[in-house]
């Protein structure tokens, strides 16, 4: 492998990851969510890796489930968003996967459909997400019919997603919480409603699963500080290497469109990576990048194969040296800061062409 663009993914930091979810909330059961792709670092890899470490794990599709059952992995699969045509209950059956129950069409395919096995199923109520979930004044129906079906291996697990827990001044979540609760009062089930950022700060929301899935890749979904954050370590270190060193007068111009422009006699290092290699091109001049360990700011525009940073008050810096675009030494929240979107965007738009490099330590 010539091109030193790559992405480094890291299993020690996954397993220490989910010993932090795991101590947050030590009398609940665990699942892993590992759709797109596990957050772009590669489904099988990291659900091979997590599956003996966790209870289930979860995936937004049964094209995604029925990828890790024939790589191998046998533990619980739940199907976040359900089934969208009936036959798939025939397949979730089949495969042992849990299927959400979200709205009466996929509720009347469960009644109406021969099942070789019965389901597991988790019944979402929507708490204020407005997004997926039956209505609180849907649910006791919803629950009845569920258990009148015949089709389920145990009651429903009531599970609802929270809309703005990752801002912890926001009342939103304490409201959710309360209509939660009052919601499934008195009804059976096993109840589940903790993402990433509650498993972190509202330990009150961890009832009987937690669902983590952002903070198992060692990126916190908070905008500040945040205690219980801090000890994540990053999964994946996107990294490549300076390809060429030179100096640039003052005036003049760096990059396509000629956007940055040096105010100084400058050192400028070309490091092989970009766009085309999920780097994100909406990186303004002053993003920060660490070369040989030292950050230095972007300047000009994201390429698709190259980028340019300022190197002026760096020692000197050889070609081969190496660069790092997020991960160890770097969020990528930090990055994503800078480019108007989400540390999530950017690890799940990480193209296949960047090679994942896995170490196990």
């Amino acid at each position: 492998m010539a091109r030193p663009a790559k992405a480094g993914l890291n299993l020690g930091a996954l397993r220490h990851n989910v010993s932090i979810a795991r101590s947050l909330a030590p009398d609940t059961r665990l699942m892993a969510v590992v759709k797109a792709n596990a957050y772009g670092h590669g489904s099988i890899a990291m659900a091979q890796t997590l599956e003996p470490l966790v209870d289930a794990l979860a995936v937004a599709c049964s094209e995604e489930a029925l990828e890790l059952r024939a790589a191998g992995v046998t533990c619980p699969i739940l199907l976040m968003e359900g089934v969208f045509e009936a036959h798939e209950l025939i397949t979730a059956a089949q495969h042992g996967l849990w299927v959400t129950i979200d709205n009466d069409t996929q509720l009347r395919w469960l009644e109406e459909t021969r099942l070789p096995a019965p389901l597991d199923c988790w019944l979402k109520i929507d708490t204020g997400m407005h997004r997926l979930g039956v209505l609180p004044e849907q649910f006791q129906d919803f629950h009845q019919r569920l258990l009148a079906s015949g089709k389920l291996r145990a009651p429903p697990v009531l599970s609802t997603h929270f809309a703005s827990a990752d801002e912890l001044d926001n009342p939103q979540t304490a409201r959710q919480l309360a209509l939660f609760e009052s919601t499934c009062s008195g009804f059976e089930g096993l109840r589940s409603a903790a993402n990433s950022p509650a498993v972190l700060a509202w330990p009150q929301s961890h009832y009987d699963w937690i669902r983590p899935g952002y903070m198992l890749w060692g990126n916190s979904p908070f905008a500040e500080p945040q205690p219980q954050a801090a000890g994540l370590q990053p999964v994946m270190t996107l990294s490549s290497a300076v390809i060429s060193v030179r100096s640039v007068g003052v005036g003049e111009r760096v990059g396509y469109g000629g956007s940055w422009q040096a105010q100084r006699p400058s050192r400028v290092a070309t490091v092989t990576i970009g766009y085309g290699d999920g780097y994100p091109r909406t990186a303004s001049s002053g993003t920060p990048v660490l070369i040989d360990g030292r950050r230095a700011p972007l300047v000009g525009r994201v390429s698709m194969d190259m980028i340019t940073v300022d190197i002026t008050d760096l020692p000197p810096v050889a070609i081969g040296a190496p660069a790092i675009l997020w991960g160890e030494g770097l969020p990528v929240t930090e990055v994503a800061c800078t480019t108007g979107t989400s540390g999530y965007e950017l690890l799940t738009r990480m193209p296949s062409r960047t090679p994942r490099i896995i170490t196990t330590t």
